[in-house]
């Protein structure tokens, strides 16, 4: 386990340990726009299948949060990265993140995520639209209806 610390105090531990799990799960299901209703279950196994790290202020308690998705040999999927908002625009989501991206486990790997608002904030770390997004495919199996498929051959003038 490692931790990283930030001038301010805060500080990020990859100690799964350390993690407020219900804290983490009530920010995801109840704050987040792709994890709203995410049952305490499947945030427990996401949790459990991960590499956690945690944001944690002065006193210990949690504030942040993010995790891989990764085979440890060619990718690592970042994904639930979350700031309270009660501690939001000090830049512990970019500390946070930046940790998250240097990670031993992870830096030499191929990194990947989705985000619907804060590409800003990854491209600081190099991230950037994918090259061939007509490659990926996906199945959604939580209800919610696939991406809508671009259109195939040339448009016809009418």
């Amino acid at each position: 386990m490692t931790e990283w610390r930030h001038d301010s105090g805060y500080w990020v531990s990859d100690d799964p340990t350390l993690l407020d799990v219900g804290r983490v799960h009530h920010w995801l299901s109840t704050l987040s726009y792709w994890a709203r209703g995410r049952h305490p279950d499947r945030t427990r196994t996401a949790i459990a299948n991960s590499l956690n790290l945690g944001l944690y202020d002065e006193s210990g308690t949690q504030v942040g949060f993010c995790r891989w998705v990764t085979d440890a040999a060619t990718f690592a999927w970042l994904c639930d990265v979350f700031v309270d908002p009660d501690v939001r625009g000090n830049g512990l989501g970019t500390f946070l993140v930046g940790v998250a991206c240097s990670h031993p486990r992870v830096r030499d790997l191929r990194l990947l995520l989705g985000t619907a608002d804060a590409h800003e904030l990854y491209r600081k770390f190099g991230f950037a639209a994918v090259d061939k997004p007509e490659r990926l495919m996906e199945v959604r199996r939580d209800g919610a209806p696939p991406a809508p498929r671009p259109r195939q051959g040339k448009a016809r003038a009418r």
